[in-house]
């Protein structure tokens, strides 16, 4: 048994990967900033009551009997904690480099990539996986909605150490480290790189595996898809060479119906889902391609696929008040995101009210242009976007370009955007415009205080309705 201890354990990636260690026997603590903040407290309380030991991040967790500080990518070298690790010799390692040697040590491992899409198709995957019985490890970067009853931070499932299934991360670079059994590309656009450093990225990581399932709606990864060395399954909407596809597809609010085709066998499946839009019907035929990669029941999967519910923060109905507002939380924060959730918004009839919180300075900065066209694509003129300055999580930052400029931009294109100084600014003027029928997105990442945030503005308007 090795003790870890993880610092910054409260982040999307490193939660699921503090259960994963410790469902293998590993005993685990931890500390995270978010944790000192007084922020998301009934998730250190859930951890702490799991057998998880938290301490303040001021050095005095880790100790000589620790076998490695784990650190996520947020942690900067100035962190009390590793300079700690630092003075007692301890192994340092990255989040990534941890979870992707469990990963390759794995007797079946899929490897989940692109820039959008998936956390979700991790989900679909991993969930198919367990209602098959075959008892997987997942590691998500969302949390499982179907199974967060029991767990509301269930952003893995503790399974088998031998079919292990991983959402794996290009914005550091570390999808490099993993050697997969199936490797997906759900798509590649601009995000936290260049396209062409994606793109090499992207194609050294299908280089590695004997299998592969690509997007063949996207471009991008058609160019790199002869990369694989071995068995490659396309799926697609629109590009006619696709080997999985969907037809007859009828969109619902919450869902759609349609019917999936494999054109190399001719079969032909009826899906129903209950998450929405187009960019679903794309995730759930990446997740089928899996399946057929391994040689599973894809009858048995298109009628299992019906029973998940999603994942959290993707495009997550909050609630709806008595006079027909509904709130929405999603995780939307780069351009394809942003664009895949209002063009499935804007499906059906409803005002648009978007609370737009960027993730970081950083991503403004290379994705202005991008950002700003995927709202002004989208958002009408009755539609409102409404933004507070980055979230902000510490250390140094070039803040050269802020929510002021996106605003600016937009307006010069005619959308109806407003900057405010933080996010508790925007709750009053959000409330005031509201009228029955609108839809109101809660948009942004890593702030876990979003949820909440959207689940507050619910009641309030319930009182106010």
């Amino acid at each position: 048994m090795n003790s870890y201890f993880l610092c910054g354990i409260g982040g999307s990636g490193m939660l699921p990967l503090a259960l994963i260690l410790q469902s293998r026997g590993h005993q685990i603590a931890g500390s995270d900033r978010a944790h000192d903040q007084g922020r998301t407290p009934d998730k250190f309380d859930w951890l702490q009551k799991h057998g998880i030991n938290l301490s303040p991040q001021d050095g005095s967790g880790p100790t000589a009997s620790t076998t490695a500080l784990v650190v996520s990518g947020a942690v900067e070298e100035t962190v009390p904690d590793v300079q700690k690790a630092r003075a007692l010799g301890l192994p340092i390692v990255t989040r990534a480099q941890l979870l992707s040697q469990l990963n390759n040590e794995a007797l079946t491992s899929i490897c989940i990539g692109g820039t959008s899409g998936k956390s979700t198709t991790t989900g679909m995957v991993g969930y198919l996986l367990h209602e098959f019985e075959e008892n997987p490890t997942v590691m998500n970067g969302g949390i499982f909605r179907n199974y967060s009853a029991d767990n509301p931070y269930c952003t893995a499932l503790t399974g088998r150490p031998e079919l292990f299934v991983s959402e794996v991360d290009e914005s550091d670079g570390s999808i490099a480290l993993y050697r997969p059994s199936v490797a997906v590309v759900t798509n590649i656009s601009l995000d936290h790189k260049s396209l062409d450093e994606l793109k090499q990225l992207f194609g050294d990581f299908l280089a590695k595996s004997p299998a592969a399932v690509i997007n063949a709606d996207d471009a991008h990864v058609r160019a790199i898809a002869s990369r694989c060395r071995g068995r490659v399954i396309s799926f697609g909407l629109d590009f006619p060479a696709a080997r999985l596809t969907a037809e007859n597809i009828t969109l619902r609010s919450f869902g759609s119906e349609s019917t999936i085709v494999d054109r190399v066998t001719g079969d032909r499946f009826k899906l129903s889902l209950q998450v929405p839009g187009r960019h679903n019907i794309a995730n759930a035929l990446a997740a089928l391609a899996v399946i057929l990669a391994l040689g599973l029941n894809m009858d048995k999967a298109c009628l299992l696929l019906g029973g998940f519910t999603g994942i959290k923060r993707r495009f997550e109905l909050v609630g709806q008040t008595t006079n027909n507002i509904t709130i929405i939380d999603d995780f939307g924060h780069n351009p394809d995101k942003i664009a895949a959730t209002l063009s499935a918004l804007k499906a059906f009839p409803g005002r648009l009210l978007v609370m737009f919180q960027p993730h970081g300075f950083g991503p403004l900065r290379l994705m202005r242009k991008e950002l700003v066209d995927s709202f002004a694509n989208y958002l009408s003129g009755q539609d409102m976007l409404l933004m507070p300055e980055p979230y902000y999580a510490g250390g140094t930052v070039d803040r050269s370009v802020s929510s002021q400029h996106i605003v600016a931009d937009l307006k010069a294109r005619g959308v109806n955007a407003a900057v405010y100084a933080d996010r508790a600014s925007i709750t009053a003027p959000l409330i005031a415009a509201a009228q029955p029928g609108d839809r109101l997105i809660i948009m942004g990442a890593r702030d876990d205080t979003l949820s909440d945030y959207a689940r507050d503005l619910l009641n309030r308007l319930s009182i106010a309705a």
